[in-house]
């Protein structure tokens, strides 16, 4: 699909057809995800692919028993590190190799600096890491849907038990997402588009005002 019809058509979806994902189609969508954009391009983001029956059910005991957990034939659990730092060295030796630093010394200072960001409290880093995993959770979306892909992005879970489940401890559970091909008449993909604000009333040009 082109990129605008891509964004247009996307749709949020809970009935899913009886038909698995492969492999090559899952790789194809993550291929795609990695390009997102990060915060000093630090890339925070993990994702737990959960296929199997079983897993399935235990993230849906996470997820207050939602259904379409389990009716779909996949579902990503979205996670942000915790821990700036934790691919700071890789990230800026490559902006040494290409040009992006001007030096060792310039690079040594900046892992300084972002090693610091490890002294934030809790609550800071999982804000840190909120704002570029959630960029990913939905280039996952759009690449999923350029695949003809459906998901279903949910907030509708226990955190800390979805952490204690899964074993995700030093990580910030983003998102869930469900995943897989749509049902044929999948009211979410046939049905028209749910209200949309327009432009005049979201866009704030030189000033804010909330009204």
């Amino acid at each position: 699909m082109e990129t605008r019809e891509v964004i247009e058509s996307r749709k949020s979806v809970h009935d899913y057809a009886d038909e698995p994902l492969d492999d090559d189609t899952i790789e194809s969508i993550f291929e795609a995800t990695r390009y997102t954009p990060s915060g000093y391009n630090l890339q925070p983001w993990e994702f737990l692919l959960v296929r199997e029956e079983g897993n399935r059910e235990r993230l849906q005991e996470c997820a207050g028993g939602q259904e379409h957990v389990t009716d779909a034939p996949a579902a990503v659990v979205v996670l942000g590190n915790l821990d700036p730092a934790a691919h700071a060295e890789r990230t800026f030796d490559d902006w040494v190799e290409k040009g992006y630093l001007p030096n060792d010394d310039a690079r040594d200072d900046l892992v300084e600096t972002i090693e610091e960001w490890r002294d934030w409290p809790e609550e800071e880093r999982r804000v840190w890491t909120t704002r570029s995993t959630a960029l990913a959770a939905m280039t996952l979306m759009y690449a999923a849907w350029d695949e003809g892909v459906a998901t279903c992005p949910m907030e509708g879970f226990d955190r800390e038990a979805l952490i204690e489940e899964f074993d995700l401890e030093g990580y910030e559970p983003v998102m869930v997402l469900t995943m897989g091909y749509p049902a044929e008449g999948a009211d979410a993909i046939e049905g028209d588009r749910k209200l949309r604000r327009p432009v005049e009333e979201i866009l704030h040009k030189e000033s804010f005002d909330a009204e």
